[in-house]
């Protein structure tokens, strides 16, 4: 698990921003904008990114606030700063999403500075109930997950619905759809492990692996590879030449690329696997411009199915 960076946050900035751009109630987004246009009445809502604002929007609707804290596709979380507008939406949020697990700890940083003792924190990583393997680390990417992403909605709901309980069962109403419409993915991630039972595929990092192990499919990436390009850290030698084993002697049917972490080796992997005629099969941390979550997994699902079947 890759450390994540802490970021500068500097109270007197966090005054002056209070002082003098959110004296009419509203909250500065990521990029200084405010969170949404929702009615004063809706609750508050702060998302470490914006996968999981994108749930709690689906969840939440109009009577929620959402502010997604990581929003832009370009960048990279495990390398985010977080700023003193990210500490001001947090110190007026009623719930907060975050992921856990060690992604994303500024979020419980910011919350003990700020004392926001009426927020309620939702952790995906405890949500989901996932724990590290017998001598192995933690996979913290729990969004792949499509269990846990039901389960979060419906965590969600309950949170909105204790901040503003007549609109309860609007929230879980909402939750189930956004369940039912995970329906069909699970489906097709079923059709995927029925018509490839333990197909070998390669990953440049652990971001996807709940995906491809419900997909019954075999992670044959050497571990010393994916462990260097998560923690940013150089690639061993010996394990850059295993990867490119794998794609040279096209032992794996498929590489999974994480675009948000690009780099020299996971580019020359890339090369190499394209150049032997292996599918690659791209995918983000956070959602793309103009999706949301289900479009999101459905067309990350789909491009695995179609690379398995050219």
């Amino acid at each position: 698990m890759r450390v994540r960076a802490p970021g500068s946050i500097l109270l007197a900035v966090l005054c002056t921003a209070a002082a003098s751009g959110c004296s009419d109630g509203t909250v500065p987004g990521p990029t200084g904008g405010t969170g949404s246009t929702a009615p004063a009445s809706a609750v508050r809502v702060v998302a470490s990114t914006n996968v999981y604002g994108d749930i709690a929007r689906q969840v939440g609707g109009d009577k929620a606030d959402i502010v997604s804290l990581i929003d832009d596709p370009a960048q990279d979380p495990h390398s985010y700063e977080a700023d003193a507008r990210n500490q001001l939406a947090l110190s007026k949020a009623r719930v907060v999403v975050e992921n856990g697990g060690g992604y994303d700890d500024f979020v419980g940083r910011m919350l003990r500075t700020v004392k926001n003792p009426s927020a309620e924190v939702i952790n995906a990583v405890q949500v989901s109930g996932r724990s590290a393997p017998a001598g192995g680390e933690l996979n913290e990417h729990v969004w792949y997950d499509l269990t846990t992403a039901g389960r979060l909605a419906d965590r969600i709901a309950d949170a909105l619905a204790k901040a503003s309980p007549g609109d309860g069962d609007l929230f879980r109403r909402n939750a189930r759809a956004f369940n039912e419409k995970l329906a069909p993915l699970r489906a097709a991630e079923a059709r995927i492990k029925a018509e490839h039972p333990g197909a070998a595929v390669a990953v440049t990092e652990p971001v996807p692996l709940y995906l491809i192990e419900a997909c019954g499919l075999r992670n044959s990436t050497p571990a010393d590879f994916a462990a260097a390009v998560e923690e940013g850290s150089e690639v061993p030698p010996s394990a850059m030449r295993q990867m490119l084993g794998l794609l040279t002697g096209k032992r794996v049917e498929a590489l999974v690329v994480n675009q948000q972490t690009a780099g020299p080796p996971t580019e020359q992997a890339e090369r190499t696997a394209r150049d032997n005629g292996i599918p690659v099969v791209p995918v983000t941390e956070t959602l793309p411009r103009g999706q949301d979550y289900t479009g999101w997994m459905k067309a990350t699902v789909d491009a695995l199915g179609k690379a398995l079947n050219p």
